[in-house]
């Protein structure tokens, strides 16, 4: 089983504005976003990362770029693939608009309450169910991609915005999607998910600093010393990382 690591893209102008920038082009990191990607580029120094997945906006792409700046143990990053499945919600009407005013509409409260019913205004509107479907549905695709070409040890990237990160992380705990608001992701932060035979583990969530190496595959180990099957949550706890 692959691990995953989901990046939110770092900190981006639309951000600093309160603007839904949503698919609007020419939304680029501001200077803070540049310096996360840059640190989360260094973090990552010690992990080998098998696969680069990344959403078509610019604010995701810059961020790959600088995770990329760094060379890993083996030497420079695998090339970026885009997906366009990884791209943020399709906000509709509501792009480009300031936060504070969408707050007084009344599909706001359904968004933070009921997000699943909940499907964005316009004729480029998508409900947060969608998102999360295709979403779910490219993870998965790339991750069993990874694991058919690199091995089930390998360690691949996911740079995606935070809605749709939290859309991930709900359906890899197991929580209907009407309760992903309990969930954060920062930006340039590291969500880490498990996709095992018979369930996932997530790892870490909304992670924005201190040591990544953990992260990298353990030595291999002789099979007669796998007591407990890869899909098999540790009763007691486990020993955690190396």
């Amino acid at each position: 089983m692959p691990t995953l690591l989901l990046v939110r893209h770092g900190r981006s102008t639309a951000n600093t504005a309160g603007v839904l920038a949503g698919w609007t082009p020419g939304v680029h990191l501001d200077d803070t976003g540049r310096e996360q990607a840059a640190a989360l580029g260094r973090r990552l120094a010690p992990v080998p990362v098998a696969a680069l997945v990344v959403s078509p906006l610019e604010r995701c792409q810059e961020t790959a770029a600088g995770l990329s700046a760094v060379d890993g143990p083996s030497g420079p990053r695998p090339a970026p693939v885009t997906d366009e499945r990884l791209g943020e919600c399709k906000y509709g009407d509501w792009t480009g608009r300031e936060i504070r005013a969408l707050t007084k509409e009344p599909l706001w409260r359904t968004v933070q309450q009921h997000p699943s019913a909940a499907v964005f205004p316009g004729p480029e509107g998508e409900g947060l169910a969608q998102m999360q479907h295709r979403a779910v549905s490219a993870v998965r695709e790339h991750d069993a991609r990874v694991a058919a070409e690199h091995g089930e040890d390998a360690v691949w990237v996911a740079v995606s915005h935070g809605d749709v990160i939290k859309a991930v992380l709900a359906d890899a705990l197991g929580m209907h999607l009407d309760l992903f608001q309990r969930i954060s992701a920062d930006p340039c932060s590291v969500s880490v998910v498990r996709y095992a035979p018979l369930r996932p583990f997530v790892l870490r969530t909304n992670d924005t600093g201190g040591d990544l190496s953990s992260l990298a595959p353990p030595r291999r180990r002789r099979r007669a010393q796998r007591a407990v099957p890869t899909s098999d949550a540790v009763v007691g706890g486990g020993t955690g990382a190396a």
